[in-house]
């Protein structure tokens, strides 16, 4: 699978177009805020939204497991976006055929399920994650112990475009004390990144990772 290798705080990371990173030395491929069961949920509150979105981001999930052959995947917060619906299910079958992998979610603002249903669905729940001095939390970019991988803000970076367009697209952003994830689910918004001198940006624009800052 053709990605960008990025060399840094002593690790391999290999950040992919399907706004995933798989890092090297742990084995370990990260993903955030996957908010599967949210075309359910506004699909409930009379929304038409496509009904498949949640199927979608759990095959190229697929996808990502079969390319790296991970052992353990984390996730940074938001796998599921609210109650139980038909997406918890569905997950429980997917979910089967890498019942050898360790699937490890850090809780963010949306996981509000019980922890029973993470169990059945042999999810390893935390707080906080941490390996190799390397933190992982959803929220906020906590970079008072160590360095801090999170989630939550959904980042993006606007580049310009022809005709004076500026493209809005989702990006991996490292700071000196803290890295946040792309949002792993295709439906969700995006939140604007102004970063600072020195602070590394790669945009995600349709099948190629680009170093842009």
């Amino acid at each position: 699978m053709e990605d960008v290798i990025y060399n840094f705080q002593e690790q391999t990371w290999h950040l992919s177009a399907h706004r995933a990173i798989f890092w090297r030395e742990e084995q370990a491929l990260i993903v955030s805020d996957l908010h599967l069961g949210k075309s359910t949920h506004f699909r409930k509150a009379g929304i038409p939204v496509p009904a498949n979105i949640g199927q979608d981001d759990l095959y190229r999930l697929q996808l990502l497991i079969t390319a790296y052959n991970p052992v353990q995947v984390i996730i940074v917060g938001d796998m599921f976006h609210s109650s139980e619906n038909n997406d918890v299910p569905y997950f429980k079958l997917w979910r089967q055929q890498f019942a050898h992998i360790s699937f490890k979610l850090v809780k963010g603002n949306h996981d509000i399920l019980g922890a029973h249903l993470y169990e059945t669905m042999n999810v390893e729940v935390y707080d906080t994650l941490s390996i190799k001095e390397i933190h992982f939390v959803h929220e906020p970019c906590d970079s008072s112990d160590g360095y801090t991988f999170s989630g939550h803000l959904h980042p993006g970076f606007a580049v310009a475009g022809p005709g004076k367009q500026r493209l809005r697209l989702p990006c991996f952003y490292f700071g000196r004390n803290c890295s946040i994830l792309p949002a792993f689910g295709k439906f969700t918004g995006l939140a604007m990144l102004e970063p600072e001198e020195g602070e590394a940006v790669f945009v995600i624009a349709e099948n190629t990772v680009l170093k842009v800052n």
